[in-house]
């Protein structure tokens, strides 16, 4: 269980402050990096450099946009795609702060065999239907939904959010 122990208070303090004092959480920054490595992701793309769902991960992309830091473009090959990139300010923001404890999760885990991958996952979900938590939306590690005491994103105007619900 100390392993365990160790991977939760990693998780803990990977908040981080970016120069200029602003806040990001450890999974936006890991966002920040996987678009950095490759720029004109898709949503797509980066929920699967990222290990997590397309909705959890544009959330966090949102966050990113509505914060100056990624620039989302329509695809110039499939106008129903985006693209993501890092803003001048996201570059900025990424320089100099070390790796992330998601990056390095990610990165050991990618390391393991398929099958110790599959076991550790076989284990885990039994570990986690048996604490009876098997209903709860996975998220990425540590990112606050919106609306929690955490969330700092400036509030969007309605014209944008009724864009991009209701299409128009």
């Amino acid at each position: 269980m100390d392993a365990l122990r160790r991977i939760v208070r990693g998780l803990s303090a990977s908040a981080r402050v970016l120069p200029g004092g602003s806040s990001v959480s450890g999974a936006q920054l890991f966002v920040l990096r996987q678009i950095d490595a490759k720029p004109g992701l898709s949503i797509g793309e980066l929920a699967a450099r990222t290990l997590a769902g397309q909705s959890t991960v544009s959330e966090v992309v949102t966050r990113l946009v509505d914060r100056r830091l990624v620039a989302r473009r329509a695809s110039a090959t499939d106008a129903r795609q985006s693209e993501l990139t890092l803003t001048a300010s996201g570059r900025r923001a990424i320089a100099s702060v070390e790796a992330t404890t998601q990056e390095r999760l990610a990165g050991a885990l990618a390391q393991l065999r398929a099958d110790e991958r599959e076991i550790l996952a076989t284990a885990l979900e039994s570990w986690v239907a048996a604490a009876y938590l098997a209903d709860e939306a996975p998220a990425m590690f540590l990112e606050d939904k919106p609306g929690d005491a955490a969330d700092t994103r400036r509030p969007r105007s309605a014209t944008k959010t009724t864009r991009r619900t209701t299409g128009a």
